[in-house]
């Protein structure tokens, strides 16, 4: 697979019920902390997206942005507009359809929300942007297509019409990704600025495809076909931290990963991970996860025990999900 599908299979994206928001008039709704990744697509009309401790971003119709970082947000007509909590527009009951607020007509947006694996996401969302703004732009029909179907999905009932917006929401948040790839805002760092950069993502795709091979800075500059100064230089630059800092943490990705899906031992699985010993492993495992190798699959374990409990008893609610 390629990096980002490579990532994105490890991180197990779950799409939850998408929903839509259609305001008319003056107004602003302000969100909460959240997990997981929240994604907005705005249909006809626009509005002010402001993330707590960025700048306020103008979002037209045809665009839409992503929070990966799960801070405090608002959305607006206009900034100068009090906001409302989302509690008091969007209510449970509602679940999975298009809600109206002051009348509707001049603002129509599609929403989804996507869980991560526990204990894994944080690795690669910590260094994603809070806010990825997706424009319209040349490329992006297939995003356009899927955002109206979704459209179309909720406004009519039909048989089996949730999956089919699940499924039309991780198509979209893969469509998203892609274009903001190809049209990224030259200073910003994290993980996918890198991608971006074809010397560097084939640098990353060698480490995604051999992760226990015993890589050092001179080889991966060679995948990536540049001098060691200037691949060391230039991933930093881009990914906000060292090539060997990252392969280190896609490791520990891959080890957390096995830990919970295999009954591989730890030295078995540090051995296919490049450790000479259980030892060294579990020292780099410690490091970068915080907790040793055993304590990680126990709380896993004990994790998914709650999380199905949970899953029984309740629906996800619409106000969680836009």
């Amino acid at each position: 697979m390629d990096p980002l599908s490579d990532v994105l299979a490890l991180l197990k994206l779950r799409s939850y019920v998408s929903g839509g928001f259609d305001a008319g008039g003056d107004w602003a709704v302000s969100f909460g902390p959240h997990d997981g990744i929240k994604f907005h697509a705005v249909v006809t009309g626009s509005c002010w997206i402001s993330v707590e401790g960025e700048a306020p971003v103008q979002v037209n119709a045809g665009e839409c942005f992503l929070l990966p970082r799960g801070r405090p947000f608002r959305v607006a007509s206009e900034l100068s507009v009090e906001p409302v909590h989302v509690s008091k527009v969007m209510p449970p009951q509602l679940n999975g359809r298009i809600v109206t607020y002051n009348g509707g007509g001049d603002y129509l947006s599609i929403g989804g929300y996507f869980a991560l694996s526990e204990g894994q996401s944080e690795l690669l969302l910590n260094v994603l942007p809070s806010l990825l703004h997706i424009r319209d732009r040349p490329g992006s029909a297939t995003l356009h297509w899927c955002v109206e179907r979704m459209r179309q999905e909720l406004l009519e009932a039909q048989p089996g019409d949730f999956i089919v917006a699940q499924q039309l929401a991780t198509i979209v948040l893969v469509q998203a990704l892609r274009l903001y790839l190809s049209d990224r805002p030259t200073h910003e760092v994290g993980w996918l600025s890198a991608l971006a950069d074809k010397r560097l993502r084939a640098a990353i795709a060698a480490m995604h495809g051999a992760p226990g091979q015993k890589w050092t800075l001179q080889t991966l500059a060679r995948e990536a076909g540049m001098s060691r100064t200037a691949f060391a230089v230039t991933f930093k630059e881009r990914a906000g931290l060292s090539p060997m800092d990252y392969l280190t943490r896609w490791r520990m990705m891959q080890a957390a990963d096995r830990l919970i899906s295999t009954r591989q031992s730890l030295a078995e699985i540090g051995l296919a991970l490049g450790y000479e010993s259980e030892k060294s492993f579990s020292t780099a495992f410690k490091r970068v996860m915080n907790c040793s190798p055993r304590q990680y699959g126990r709380r896993q374990v004990e994790a998914g025990e709650a999380e199905r409990r949970l899953a029984s008893g309740r629906e996800q609610s619409f106000s969680s999900i836009l």
